[in-house]
């Protein structure tokens, strides 16, 4: 996985280019990210360091870092104290965005309540369809899909450097869900409509993405075959895994090889495979790391989806939490339905089921130590972007 950290200077000139380019000139921007040069370094000490961090951890604190949040408001004080429980990451949505790039600075500055260990802070920006922040005239899904992959290349740099500039880490922005139904739910987000076309976007986008922030691959193991709208159902497939291994899983193998530092599951049942939602299945969780090799973090989709399906097993978001990191994900993530009391019940349930023996502390300790990697990797020198004397400015 490529990890990133922009230097002061040349991250805002970066940024602030993007931004002015506006819609039509993605691919200018794309030539500022090559008057860039940037040095990888490699820090294996960072996972013993966040191993160690979570040993000293009690079991609700461990339980509280796997949790990502959300209350819809844009007071800062409120957020500063609702992160005070110790939550692992906080999503934004439209109700937490305000008016002015200062004002969402100075919003995601208040969630971090321990400057020297901030949390992840994440946001959908895809672009088009699903876009939560202001400014992002960069082509999205709807026309990527039709044009040369480097486009895609050039537009998730400078979605990328417009999600880092309000501070914010985590993207689940990338979409690698394919279908070439165009009555689909997810077919005008998806990058392209057939695996190879939309694994090599797929792997444009994360690339891109990953030499300045966390990007994310969506909806494992893929909306595409299952008909319907994961907000208010669990879709399901009869598709077998034979036949998810060389049409839905192939975008998904790119954005992995091509080095994303998140896979978020989907509300979604393949039920050759497994009857349950792929979310709370260890199935498709042992899939991801044993056959795929992703060793990065598992995120659940909102948890909130599964108690707007209506079925009455997933009713409670603590019950949900709880199945989906014995499942082996390592990081809940809940929006629909929170409250600022929503994220202490998950984070108590999790410590409750450790102490009753439903969730195992070994994986409670493994899902922290992931999530605690990547948050120390977002905030460490391991890349150094710099003017480069040899390439052109750009124009």
């Amino acid at each position: 996985m490529l990890r990133r950290r922009f230097g002061a200077v040349s991250a805002a000139a970066f940024v602030a280019l993007a931004t002015a380019a506006g819609p039509a000139s993605a691919a200018a921007v794309g030539s500022v990210q090559g008057g860039l040069a940037h040095a990888q370094i490699s820090s294996p000490a960072i996972g013993e360091h966040a191993e160690a961090l979570v040993a000293e951890m009690t079991t609700v604190e461990q339980a509280a870092s796997v949790v990502m949040g959300h209350i819809p408001t844009t007071d800062a004080g409120a957020l500063r104290a609702y992160m005070q429980q110790g939550l692992g990451g906080f999503i934004l949505m439209g109700a937490n965005i305000p008016a002015t790039d200062d004002e969402l600075q100075t919003l995601t500055s208040a969630l971090t309540v321990d400057p020297a260990l901030p949390p992840l802070v994440a946001v959908d920006q895809e672009g088009g369809i699903v876009s939560r922040l202001v400014g992002d005239g960069f082509p999205a899904s709807t026309v990527l899909k039709s044009q040369p992959v480097s486009d895609t290349s050039s537009a998730f740099s400078a979605r990328a450097a417009l999600v880092a500039r309000a501070g914010i880490t985590v993207n689940f922005g990338t979409v690698a869900d394919l279908t070439s139904d165009p009555s689909s739910f997810i077919y005008g987000r998806a990058l392209g409509t057939d695996p190879q076309t939309a694994a090599e976007r797929v792997a444009a986008a994360t690339t891109a993405q990953e030499q300045i922030i966390a990007s994310t691959l969506k909806h494992f193991p893929g909306h595409g075959a299952a008909p319907g709208d994961s907000h208010s159902a669990v879709p399901a497939t009869a598709e077998t895994i034979d036949e998810w291994r060389s049409t839905d899983a192939v975008p998904f193998v790119a954005g992995i090889e091509a080095g994303a530092s998140l896979l978020m599951f989907g509300h979604l049942a393949y039920t050759s495979i497994d009857p349950a939602p792929a979310s709370l299945s260890a199935r498709w969780h042992e899939i991801a790391r044993e056959q795929l090799g992703f060793d990065g973090v598992i995120v659940t989709d909102d948890l909130g989806m599964l108690q707007s399906s209506g079925i009455p097993e997933y009713a409670d978001p603590v019950t949900n939490a709880v199945s989906a990191v014995v499942a082996g994900s390592d990081l809940v993530l809940m929006i629909a339905g929170s409250t600022p009391d929503t994220a202490g019940q998950i984070v108590r349930g999790l410590a409750d089921a450790v102490d009753a023996g439903v969730l195992p502390a070994d994986r409670l300790a493994d899902a922290a130590t992931r999530v605690m990697t990547l948050r120390l990797q977002s905030t460490s020198a391991t890349t150094d972007w710099a003017p480069c004397p040899e390439c052109e400015p750009a124009d």
